[in-house]
């Protein structure tokens, strides 16, 4: 068997391949927090609890309509993205003259709550979700097994991010966008309604979050923690990549999952702390982030 650095290559590209995977759902999830801090200064610690939802949303659709895989990708994020576009219009909007603290702590709330919720309706326990027939099977490489569906996991993921930064950082919605963060009255004097630009920008976040949780759930299994379990490490990507960056988000959260992937190879025992010392070393050479701007 071949061996690079002492170490079987199949053990090697299967935990790199594990890394792709997690740094997929840690992109995904950052940049939805990134896109609703960077135009809401929300800090929106109820993302958790939305990409649950999203899981549970494809399990209920398959459970009791019968509807599937695909068709849950596009109605999952709609669901709680609507339910997000609620959030914002009766709670967070009161919020945004004050300081960041009060919206985190909402949302904070609203994360215990809607997962207390789930909880006491199905159980701590999590439920199977059902990989699609398409995506079934795999393919030999040669110096590893690529499950199909993992393989569509990193490629649906990567496709969406990059979509998301095209659309922010080089058409004119992204520019009204960030206009509308730097100076919200004069982009409402050209006749752009602000505070919908901002409620959309807010469920378009969510939805983010939402279509993470589809595409996870026949990974994991369907569990009210699963957000919970996931959302400290996804606020250290966005901490390590800059609070707000778009293309920050999208590299860290890759980056970080590769790095994770080769902590479980080469040394296991710091694979769960790797993160959050880069993260540390990062905030006192550079606070701001990777990607961010000092202000």
């Amino acid at each position: 068997m071949t061996e690079i650095f002492g170490i079987p290559t199949q053990v090697l590209f299967g935990q790199l391949l594990i890394g792709l995977i997690n740094g997929s759902f840690y992109a995904l999830l950052s940049l939805g927090l990134a896109v609703i801090f960077g135009l809401l200064n929300i800090i929106n610690f109820a993302h958790g609890a939305q990409y649950m939802m999203g899981a549970f949303v494809a399990w209920l659709l398959l459970d009791k309509l019968g509807v599937g895989y695909w068709w849950a990708l596009l109605i999952a994020p709609l669901v709680v993205g609507a339910t997000g576009v609620i959030i914002e219009r009766t709670m967070l909007a009161r919020l945004y003259k004050l300081d960041h603290l009060y919206g985190l702590l909402l949302t904070f709330g609203l994360a215990l709550i809607i997962q207390g919720l789930f909880r006491n309706e199905y159980g701590s326990s999590g439920q199977p979700y059902q990989i699609p027939s398409q995506l079934q099977g795999g393919q030999n490489l040669g110096f590893m097994f690529l499950p199909n569906y993992r393989g569509w996991i990193i490629v649906a993921s990567l496709v969406v991010c990059l979509a998301t930064w095209y659309v922010i950082e080089r058409t004119k919605l992204g520019a009204y966008l960030r206009a509308a963060t730097e100076n919200p009255q004069l982009v409402q004097a050209f006749g752009v309604n602000v505070p919908r630009m901002i409620t959309l920008t807010y469920g378009f976040g969510v939805a983010l979050a939402a279509l993470a949780g589809v595409m996870a759930a026949p990974i994991y299994q369907v569990s009210p923690q699963m957000g919970a379990d996931l959302i400290i490490v996804v606020f250290a990507v966005v901490v390590i990549g800059g609070m707000g960056s778009i293309l920050g988000s999208i590299v860290t959260g890759f980056g970080l999952g590769l790095i994770e992937g080769l902590t479980k190879v080469f040394y296991p025992e710091a694979s769960s702390t790797v993160i959050f010392v880069i993260m540390a070393i990062v905030l006192l050479v550079r606070p701001a982030g990777l990607f961010g701007t000092q202000k």
